[in-house]
């Protein structure tokens, strides 16, 4: 056998990683291309729809219970939070704001950010993750979205879901009933100890320290109980419904 130069040796070296390159690269092509067949589900192709679903069941029925909370931070940690996201406040605020209730089977109603205060008022520092990749430890006050449903709308804690939009309607945001109960889900008036400052949603948001940022919504208008799944700005746009931690 002829022995080869070491040229020789370089150039086969290179052409083996060239065609292994090559192979790797149409596999991969072939890959994306297999998950991404299918009709889209909420703009998600059907295999990257079954992976949403899948986390989302392990996240639910597995990591998640209505008694475990997250986890809750000293006042040290106590951080400003940047504001994000601008959807639904391009709108000056309206002096006479009010916020519309639908209740589930029926029946509607208007109440003022003073009905929500008469509730029993939760603190809690929580964690604000955004599914950019940032987070924030922000001290929250507000009423929990339970006893506001227990006193405003009894009964509607038997839908599966709540969905809210922006006065504008230009933001809105479905979650299923066990996290809109979940103890630390508020309906949030204070930020860091002080009213809530028009960037960050006033006079009303959602804080649910158990799903991503893009649930948080600002400037809350409508809330409204339902069986049917609520329309979610970002799922339109081909993230993840549940958008659970």
């Amino acid at each position: 056998m002829t022995k080869l130069t070491p040229e020789q040796e370089m150039q086969r070296a290179s052409r083996r990683g060239f065609l292994a390159l090559g192979g790797a690269a149409v596999a991969g092509i072939a890959g994306w291309t297999w998950l991404r067949s299918g009709t889209p589900d909420q703009n998600i192709p059907p295999r990257l729809r079954r992976a949403l679903e899948f986390n989302q069941s392990v996240t639910r029925n597995v990591l998640y219970r209505h008694g475990n909370l997250a986890p809750e931070f000293p006042a040290s940690r106590i951080e400003k939070l940047r504001a994000n996201g601008e959807i639904g406040l391009s709108d000056d605020l309206d002096p006479n704001w009010v916020l519309k209730v639908s209740s589930y089977g029926g029946g509607a109603r208007e109440l003022r950010l003073d009905d929500v205060k008469s509730l029993p008022k939760v603190e809690h520092i929580t964690e604000l993750k955004c599914i950019e990749g940032w987070s924030t430890i922000v001290h929250w006050g507000g009423a929990r979205l339970s006893d506001f449903t227990a006193k405003y709308t009894p009964g509607s804690e038997k839908a599966q879901y709540v969905g809210m939009e922006t006065p504008d309607g230009e933001y809105y945001v479905g979650i299923e009933m066990a996290s809109a109960l979940h103890p630390q889900t508020l309906l949030c008036y204070e930020m860091n100890g002080m009213p809530l400052e028009e960037e960050h949603g006033a006079p009303l948001r959602l804080v649910t320290p158990v799903k991503y940022g893009i649930k948080h919504i600002k400037r809350i208008g409508t809330i409204a109980y339902t069986d049917a799944q609520p329309r979610d700005y970002w799922a339109n746009e081909g993230y993840d419904y549940y958008a659970g931690m």
